[in-house]
């Protein structure tokens, strides 16, 4: 992990250059330790070998993994299994992440809601409830924590009890914008996660931003765009999430206002118009996932369930046999084989009849 961590820190190595390195000579371990004639033999540029030799001779290893603890952050590489299911889709998925905070399964079903930080009052409003209705759910919603929608989203969801990621441009040792580092350190106390690709002490840049942005739209099932001007950062989020094949969705506005022009633009080339909560969930069929993972949650599997699943194991059953067998009351079946096909364990084929799935 540590030479891993020490070659995707090095700024002119970005994913895929790190990871045919690592590829070429074996381990990352000797791809830190190659020496300059073999990486000059493989054709990297005479400047960059030089570059990255002074950077090898000035980074400290032991220490940045000292600094990093001393932080509280955690680094995850692509292999680890807590590393985002849905980040390992992309071609250009981070090698390692830095995080603050903590990543669920659960967080496959999320959502990012991006827009204009110079937002409306119909786009806070917008932006709030999509996000608290969406988090009330169970499903994390993902944004960048910037100034004005972004934010917006991540309030919205922490106070309908729900969790969110914030993904950041910056290092997470200086959280930007610094107005919402409180916001940062709430997400991360309500259980949800502030993530980074760059390594402690990188320099933010006007092109940190579109980078950033595509780890917004990876690690999420869809992106909602709420509002934003036609040349804006917004747009670019959108652009990732279509060539990631994820759903772009865009919240109609006023056709006067110069914040609807990414969305009304969006659904003029073929986002989908989302009026409602509804239109995304019908869309993506994530109702029934979250319905199924609140009631695992709530009602986690019994012994009265492994009983019932061996019964009808070999043959659908009708409910009357099956409280003949066991000697329980019909009534308590039903209910306990309602809740067992909401958590997908067994099937109502019609009449009383359950069989397993």
């Amino acid at each position: 992990m540590k030479y891993l961590v020490a070659l995707t820190a090095f700024p002119d190595f970005g994913p895929k250059r790190t990871e045919l390195l690592i590829k070429y000579f074996g381990s990352p371990k000797k791809a830190w330790e190659a020496d300059p004639e073999e990486l000059l033999k493989i054709g990297l540029k005479n400047d960059m070998v030089l570059k990255f030799g002074r950077f090898r001779k000035n980074f400290a290893i032991v220490d940045y993994f000292g600094r990093l603890d001393k932080l509280g952050i955690r680094v995850l590489a692509k292999d680890d299994k807590e590393y985002p299911l849905n980040l390992t889709e992309l071609d250009d998925a981070p090698l390692v992440l830095y995080i603050r905070g903590k990543l669920k399964v659960s967080d496959v079903n999320a959502i990012a809601i991006v827009g204009a930080r110079k937002m409306t009052s119909y786009g806070r409003e917008v932006a709030y409830k999509f996000a608290s209705d969406l988090a009330g759910l169970g499903i994390t919603i993902v944004s960048g924590l910037a100034l004005g929608i972004d934010a917006v989203a991540h309030k919205g969801a922490l106070e309908a009890g729900g969790r969110c990621i914030a993904v950041i441009a910056s290092a997470l040792d200086n959280i930007t914008p610094s107005s919402n580092y409180h916001l940062a350190v709430e997400i991360v106390k309500r259980g949800g996660a502030v993530i980074s690709e760059a390594p402690l002490g990188t320099e933010v840049f006007r092109s940190s931003f579109p980078i950033r942005n595509r780890i917004v739209s990876g690690l999420s099932k869809a992106v909602i765009v709420v509002e934003g001007a036609r040349k804006s950062g917004t747009l670019l989020t959108a652009s990732h999430a279509a060539d990631q094949g994820r759903s772009v969705f865009a919240i109609p506005g006023q056709i006067t206002s110069p914040m609807s022009e990414a969305p009304l633009y969006l659904i003029q080339n073929g986002a989908k118009m989302a009026i409602s909560v509804n239109d995304i969930l019908e869309e993506l069929n994530l109702q029934l996932k979250v319905d199924r993972a609140e009631v695992e949650r709530l009602m986690p599997k019994t012994q009265e369930e492994a009983k019932l699943l061996e019964i009808i194991s070999n043959e659908p059953m009708h409910l009357d046999n099956i409280g003949r067998i066991t000697g329980l009351n019909v009534s308590d079946i039903s209910a306990r084989l309602t809740v067992m096909e909401l958590k997908g364990l067994v099937k109502n084929i019609g009449g009383g009849v359950y069989k397993k799935t």
